[in-house]
This record gives structure tokens, C-alpha cells and sequence, in this order.
């Protein structure tokens, strides 16, 4: 993560500590203390504060997809039917109840919703476009664009 991406609030000890838990989110107190360059009880305090204020929102084990047999990506473009507030809201919350789903995002162009999808393959993906996505509150129609490589993946 770029320096200048920080908040003006976070000095270099606390950009620190989120560039190291970003490498290796798993890291003991001890090594992550010696990392940032502070003794362990400081170090500690500032992962707290940082804990405690929303700069880190959790932990969580990364999955190597391709071993789960979930290496199929495809991107869908979704259309509403309806854009107003309860629309909105009644798709937000339908689409974070489908587990393939992996990203969910509004988008300002010609279509309402950039979804990532993750699945087994293609039958499995269109089962779940045919049958989840498309049976979606307001969907009037979506667009397929399959993931031929992933270059670059590896999000925050």
C-alpha cells in the first residue's frame, strides 16, 4: 500500500503495522513489534487503537481457490429494472445471501451492479446466473464476462 494512500491521522508506526499484517496477517505481537521498529506493550496498544477505530476490521485466512475447486471467475454486469432507494435495498441485501457472490459492487455507467462470481466451472456459474442472480429483486438483465487468467488478485 502507496504511503500517500494513509490517512493523515496514521503516523509511519501505524502504517507500518498495517503494512506488515497485510503481508502476514497471522504475525505474533513479538515479530510485529520488532517489524515496526516499537517494544511489544506499544506496539500492542497502537494494533488495539487500530483494532478499536475500524483501520482494521478483522483477520481472516486467505484460500487457495484452485485447491477447493473454485477456480472458475466470471464478472457479471447487472441491470435493474428499478433504481430507487427500496430497489437498492432489497438487492443489496438478496445478492450478500448468495455464497458465489464473492464481490458485489454499485456502479455508475450502463448497468447498476459489477458482480464477482466464483464457482466450480461453467455449469455451476450458470446455474447460479439462471437460477440466483437472475431470480434477484428487480434484475432485468445481466452480462457475462468469464476470466480467461487472473493476473492480479489478491484484493487489500
Amino acid at each position: 500500500m502507496a504511503k500517500t494512500g494513509f490517512p493523515s491521522e496514521m503516523d509511519a508506526f501505524d502504517q507500518r503495522i498495517i503494512e506488515a499484517l497485510l503481508e502476514d496477517g497471522r504475525m505474533s505481537i513479538t515479530d510485529l513489534s520488532k517489524r515496526v521498529g516499537l517494544s511489544k506493550t506499544p506496539c500492542q496498544v497502537r494494533l488495539k487503537r487500530l483494532l478499536d477505530e475500524g483501520f482494521i476490521t478483522g483477520f481472516r485466512a486467505t484460500l487457495n481457490p484452485q485447491k477447493l475447486g473454485l477456480d472458475h471467475i466470471a464478472f457479471a454486469e447487472v441491470k435493474l429494472s428499478d433504481t430507487r432507494e427500496k430497489a437498492l435495498t432489497d438487492f443489496n441485501t438478496a445478492v450478500r445471501k448468495i455464497r458465489e457472490v464473492e464481490e458485489c459492487h454499485m456502479i455508475a455507467g450502463s448497468f447498476d451492479y459489477l458482480l464477482k462470481v466464483r464457482t466450480a466451472d461453467i455449469r455451476r456459474y450458470r446455474l447460479v446466473l439462471g437460477e440466483r442472480i437472475s431470480s434477484l429483486p428487480h434484475v432485468s438483465n445481466t452480462s457475462t464476462y468469464v476470466v480467461m487468467q487472473s493476473v492480479k488478485d489478491n484484493g487489500l
